[in-house]
């Protein structure tokens, strides 16, 4: 009994001198189930020093799909998806094998614009007029106005103002980034006329008041447009005359200003609203003869308005060369109320992958949950007012119109 009570005292010795083994665990389920268009996010507790997610291809061969810790599972499609994790390290590697149950949704999504989150117009002719400001109305009624205005099909247009002007949408699901494709459209009031100076494009213009669109996606899940934003770099993107970071500050017309207006031009004042850039320019929103009603969001109880992005070049042509015409040239692609909304998909479309963060370097996202489009250019047009960018719907191209 001694003998027998030395060997057990000895291998225990030894199993405590040995070095303990770890225990890995990755946080992951082996089985998981989602409806399509929605955002399945994977995040192993256990790191290491490469990843590598990857699914069956179309053949059965395990394809690469992600290689950062994170992976962003989304399809819009219903089935069964095998995905696998490698944790590649030198001394824990680790392997995971999942399957995602994907179903349709019970009540089919829309394929159409379902909520406004914010509404921030820069001062404009048709400001307080699309949609209509009523006395009284604060920042949150003219939001619903404008949801009301440009949700599903009602198809009435809002301004978004001068440049930086913007409204935040999104639909009821996940826009998915669908490889090859366009993945949006935005419809305005773009249209082409024969009398453009560059007649030999009838499609490059007319009225064109192109406004550029950034995107986002709910990366802390919280149902809010409070991520980082990427704007979709269209045609003009890194050109030298676009200018990036650029920003601009309205000043509300001070109480007893006189108006200074210009003789038969159809402009009864031409400093109207105040503005100032970070380029050291300065100018007005002039006011005119069709337009009366107050151009500065009058809901807003601050004096200024400051906005910041992207500013791309005029578009405005003096086609007589008097300030009474003005034809406003179309960009090639990539911009909101840029195309008339019969023309293309390749004009009118949007494609996730377009994508660049601030720096202007492409970003991969496989899906967005929010869309926000602002007014482009920072050009007074005579007595056609300044340019500003309107829309009255946006459509996932990936939703089926029912």
């Amino acid at each position: 009994m001694k003998k027998l009570l030395i060997i057990i005292i000895g291998v225990l010795a030894v199993v405590a001198c040995q070095p303990e083994i770890p225990m890995v665990t990755s946080g992951l389920d082996n089985t998981y189930a989602i409806e399509r268009m929605r955002a399945l996010r994977f995040h192993p507790e256990y790191s290491g020093e490469r990843y590598e997610w990857s699914m069956p291809d179309i053949n059965g061969k395990d394809s690469i799909v992600g290689t950062s810790r994170d992976y962003l599972f989304v399809t819009t499609k219903a089935g069964v998806y095998s995905l696998k994790l490698q944790i590649i390290d030198s001394v824990n590697p680790f392997t995971h094998n999942m399957v995602i149950t994907v179903w349709n949704e019970e009540v089919a999504y829309s394929r159409y614009i379902t909520d406004v989150y914010d509404y921030c117009p820069a001062p404009g002719q048709f400001v307080g007029d699309m949609p209509r400001y009523d006395e009284g109305d604060t920042p949150e009624s003219m939001r619903a106005k404008v949801e009301e205005c440009i949700r599903g099909t009602n198809d009435e247009l809002i301004s978004l103002g001068g440049f930086g002007g913007y409204v935040t949408f999104g639909f009821d699901h996940s826009v998915v980034n669908v490889r090859d494709s366009f993945d949006f459209k935005i419809l305005g009031n773009a249209f082409y006329t024969s009398s453009n100076p560059n007649a030999s494009d009838l499609n490059s213009g007319g009225s064109a008041e192109p406004g550029i669109v950034m995107v986002s996606f709910d990366g802390n899940g919280n149902g809010e447009p409070d991520d980082v934003w990427y704007e979709l770099a269209g045609s003009e993107h890194g050109k030298s005359t676009t200018t990036s970071d650029y920003v601009i500050t309205y000043y509300r017309t001070p109480t007893g200003h006189i108006s200074t207006p210009r003789p038969n031009s159809g402009v009864t004042d031409t400093t109207y609203i105040a503005w100032r850039d970070s380029e050291g320019k300065a100018g007005y929103i002039e006011r005119n003869a069709f337009h009366t009603q107050d151009y500065f969001p009058r809901w807003l109880s601050d004096n200024t308005l400051t906005f910041r992005g992207t500013r791309l070049p005029d578009n405005a042509i003096d086609a007589q060369g008097n300030g009474a015409y003005y034809v406003f040239e179309s960009y090639a692609w990539g911009y909101a109320d840029n195309h008339a909304n019969n023309a293309s998909v390749e004009q009118l479309g949007f494609d996730i992958d377009w994508a660049v963060d601030s720096t202007g370097n492409h970003v991969s996202l496989p899906c967005i949950d929010f869309i926000r489009v602002y007014t482009g250019v920072n050009q007074q047009c005579g007595r056609v007012g300044e340019v500003s960018t309107e829309i009255c719907r946006a459509e996932d191209l990936h939703v089926e119109a029912y």
